[in-house]
């Protein structure tokens, strides 16, 4: 016994400063509305720190409630455990401070704004912000899907490191993600932002720069075919939107997508291409218009081209007669 040798298992261990820092170990997320929730959501399934930056006390709070919701929302469908819930969100972590993004990877910016010209201001301010904090190595990206990345990034240092990329939020299984090059986007991040892709379980999809990039741009233009139709008395809404559902095999109908969207983000997108691109099958349709107005955003308001419960289940149609809008 006298010959035993002790040795302390601290000296094995490892120090914050010795641990060997990984590839998106820790995201930023500028913005933590319902898109930048999803995002946050989503990479903390898949193991990464994630820290959000918010204007005020309120939003954060409000964030984590609504990450709390929809994780229960997967719990209740058997697609989670509570185990699994209080994982991610031990990894999620709100903040009113652009310095907490310091030691980040990679930052995603998913401001909301009122209109597109705050938009470009508001972003081009965010990623000024962004940049000033984070190590030059850092990527920094946009959700916007009618913004151009080259354009967010001209006034920055290093604008080789931006990028644009589009998670899908209307639907859990669209694991997929738009991911542009900029003009100034370098190989080696496109590679690394491929990379982040597929740790987070989506099918990267390569687009050109331009906006509304795949999905906007198709799918504003089917909302206001869809309209049209409406307006002209061919079909109702819940036909028309069963029509695409059961007639071509879709998770929802035009009008059922918008809702769950969002009326006032739809009608920016519209406002973006239509500028962007002159064409008329971008502007917005008079119905849109009018619901944007009224402030029936959708579901999430409770009220846009359908009627909800309390429950977000479907109890009637909005009338478009302006007596009753």
């Amino acid at each position: 016994m006298d010959n035993m040798i002790i040795e302390h298992i601290e000296d094995f261990g490892l120090s914050k400063k010795q641990h060997q820092h990984t590839l998106f170990s820790k995201i930023g997320v500028v913005g933590c509305g319902k898109d930048g929730q999803n995002i946050a959501r989503i990479a903390s399934a898949y193991g990464i720190e994630v820290i959000f930056i918010e204007l005020s006390e309120e939003r954060i709070k409000n964030a984590y409630e609504q990450l709390a919701i929809a994780l229960d929302r997967r719990i209740e469908n058997w697609g989670m455990t509570l185990g699994e819930k209080k994982l991610i969100l031990s990894r999620i972590k709100g903040s009113l401070d652009y310095k907490d993004l310091k030691e980040c990877d990679f930052v995603i910016e998913v401001i909301r704004a009122e209109s597109s010209a705050r938009k470009i201001t508001e972003r081009k301010e965010v990623f000024r912000k962004i940049e000033k904090v984070v190590s030059p190595d850092c990527i920094i990206a946009t959700n916007s899907t009618t913004i151009i990345i080259t354009e967010l990034s001209s006034e920055l240092v290093h604008r080789e490191r931006c990028v644009s990329l589009h998670f899908f939020v209307q639907s859990p299984e669209a694991k997929i993600c738009e991911v542009v090059k900029g003009l100034y986007t370098s190989d080696e991040v496109y590679g690394r932002v491929l990379t982040f892709v597929k740790l987070v379980n989506r099918q990267a999809i390569p687009v050109e720069e331009s906006a509304g990039l795949i999905s906007i741009r198709l799918y504003t233009a089917l909302l206001n075919e869809a309209c049209e139709v409406y307006l002209e008395g061919v079909g109702s809404l819940p036909d028309i939107d069963t029509v695409w559902k059961v007639g071509f095999g879709m998770r929802f109908g035009p009008f059922e997508l918008a809702d769950i969207l969002g009326i006032d983000k739809i009608n920016r997108w519209a406002e973006n291409l239509y500028s962007e691109f002159g064409d008329p099958r971008y502007m917005a349709s008079p119905v849109i218009k009018k619901l944007n107005r009224a402030k029936r955003f959708g579901k999430h308001v409770g009220w846009g081209f359908y009627k909800y419960d309390e429950k977000g289940n479907i109890i009637g149609t909005t009338p478009m007669n302006s007596e009753k809008i």
